[in-house]
């Protein structure tokens, strides 16, 4: 990407998927959507699931999620900006920062940002309703793929990865229920004309889904279904957002 401003590039940390690398996890895709939306010049570090905790402590920075039982959990994405020796740790406050550097051109934030905040609560309370659903199509790394589902297993309080999984007619039943889920999220689309929440520019409201869909698209072979839930609003925003996709 085009840099706005200085010319050390901005390292964006992103959890690797299985060879060939690319990214598929919601939060960091929120994050890649932001700095490739804000045209800010970066490059990306990839981070093997079983190195996320050593490489976010590495860099400083204290956890902003936690497992069920109230454990730290380290995650990504981090980023870390060279021009003004800044790390930051979490998906919104990275784009809140973005903003904040990059005030030309479009902005993310049109609104008020604590009225972002809380659409990213609440679709971040929706969208994981599907993790049973998520577990199968994980792009993991075969090297890794044990711990990765050791590390899953802790964070959700099970013993075994088949507790993390639905299949056959349990799957079909499974999927109902987050159509039905997700009927919450698509309420945001309601008033508008499309493809985005605010009409026909995005902003990071979209950006917030739009991470989730990216994952979404990347691990249900369901996906060709699910864009069409809802009069089609999930495919029309995930098509929307592909010129912020870049490259990797």
């Amino acid at each position: 990407m085009a840099s706005t401003s200085s010319s050390d590039p901005i390292l964006f940390y992103d959890i690797a998927s299985g060879p060939p690398v690319h990214p598929y996890s919601p939060n960091p895709w929120k994050s890649r959507y932001a700095l490739n939306f804000k045209r800010a010049n970066f490059v990306t570090k990839w981070v093997d699931m079983p190195d996320v905790a050593a490489t976010r402590q590495s860099l400083g920075v204290d956890p902003v999620r936690f497992h069920h039982n109230g454990e730290p959990y380290p995650t990504l994405p981090v980023i870390k900006d060279p021009s003004t020796n800044t790390v930051v740790g979490d998906s919104f406050d990275i784009a809140v920062y973005l903003d904040k550097k990059y005030p030309n051109g479009s902005l993310l934030f049109r609104h008020s940002i604590g009225l972002y905040a809380a659409l990213n609560t609440h679709i971040d309370s929706i969208f994981p309703t599907g993790g049973l659903l998520f577990s199968d199509g994980l792009p993991l790394n075969p090297e890794t793929a044990e711990q990765t589902k050791a590390k899953f297993c802790k964070q959700f309080g099970t013993t075994t990865w088949d507790e993390l999984t639905v299949r056959g007619e349990e799957r079909r039943k499974a999927l109902s229920a987050y159509q039905v889920a997700l009927g919450e999220a698509a309420k945001y689309f309601r008033f508008s004309d499309g493809p985005f929440i605010g009409g026909q520019e995005p902003d990071y409201a979209d950006i917030i889904i739009g991470g989730w869909l990216m994952f979404i698209s990347e691990v249900m072979p369901e996906w060709d279904e699910i864009r069409t839930w809802h009069g089609g609003v999930w495919g029309k925003l995930h098509d929307g957002l592909e010129p912020y996709r870049g490259t990797w």
